[in-house]
């Protein structure tokens, strides 16, 4: 057959296949809420497996386990353990998604298992660092009041940089001092900000107010860039990394490694874990659990540096 031409068969199986994916990844993001990164690291996964797949004369309807087998086992050679248990995951969510609407006749996913990856510990700030970051800002030029509650709330409410930039104005009760933030899967949960966030908060909106009338627009986004527009997730990296460098700490530092150390400092501090879990979001308690190994790691450190015998 020459080449570049197609069977009137593969053609509209290849589209069909196309359809599903999209199809599948809809439902991920409307019914599960999932983000559009992880949609589009799960729609690259699910793209890669399906070129393999066809490179081997099959596709999802007619693969068997040994060929997803076969696509892993290449990918165990070239990707980190956390992409290839993403890959895992992309592709038994798939194959069940597959079974439900009739598409293939055995669910391959149930076989796959997922490959353990080394557990990482999160870098954080130590806790002079962190009060040396919320005190950067000098409050003396407008975009520096915003740094500055930016900062103390991520330091001082543990969000992830996508709630933080998500945020509206509405969002936050000053009286009470809680922000209602929208988390992952569209959960949505009340979060306690400490009093130091409030007034930040407070003085940004005054500067907030400014920022938009000489722009002359109108936002409901908590957080703006100098146009009057919602703040991204870029732009806070960007502005992370460079007060990191004029403060002289880990510039491989990232917003959620404030998060990591909003964490950490409360169990040192005493938190009960299941409250930490509730104020972070987290879907289940062993994600939370691996704070008490950061928070141990941090005791040892003092005690080798402390103790004369050590």
């Amino acid at each position: 057959m020459p080449k570049g031409t197609n069977t009137a068969d593969e053609q509209p199986a290849d589209k069909r296949e196309d359809k599903d994916i999209e199809a599948f990844l809809t439902q991920l993001r409307v019914v599960r809420g999932m983000s559009p990164r992880t949609l589009k690291a799960y729609a690259s996964d699910l793209r890669q497996a399906k070129t393999y797949l066809c490179k081997q004369g099959v596709d999802f309807s007619t693969a068997t386990h040994l060929h997803v087998r076969g696509f892993l086992g290449i990918e165990e050679a070239r990707c980190a353990p956390a992409t290839r248990a993403r890959r895992v995951a992309a592709l038994r969510m798939f194959f069940r998604y597959l079974a439900k609407e009739g598409r293939v006749k055995v669910d391959l996913g149930e076989k796959l298992k997922t490959p353990k990856a080394p557990r990482r510990l999160p870098r954080i700030l130590s806790v002079d660092e962190a009060f040396a970051l919320v005190n950067a800002p000098k409050e003396e030029k407008l975009l520096q009041f915003r740094d500055k509650a930016m900062w103390e709330m991520l330091y001082g409410g543990g969000f992830r940089v996508s709630e933080l930039c998500g945020l509206d104005v509405s969002g936050v009760d000053m009286a009470q001092g809680v922000v209602r933030v929208l988390g992952k899967g569209n959960k949505e949960r009340l979060c306690p900000i400490h009093r130091p966030a409030l007034v930040a908060l407070q003085n940004w909106l005054v500067q907030r107010g400014q920022l938009l009338e000489r722009r002359k627009k109108n936002s409901s986004a908590l957080f703006l860039n100098h146009r009057g527009g919602r703040l991204s997730v870029r732009s806070v990296h960007r502005l992370l990394h460079a007060y990191l460098l004029r403060l002289g700490l880990h510039a491989g530092l990232s917003p959620h490694s404030l998060r990591h150390t909003y964490a950490t400092h409360l169990l040192a501090g005493g938190a009960d874990i299941r409250v930490i879990q509730e104020l972070l979001g987290h879907a289940s308690l062993s994600t939370t659990q691996r704070y008490t190994q950061v928070s141990f790691e941090l005791l040892q450190k003092v005690y080798d540096t402390a103790h004369p015998r050590a």
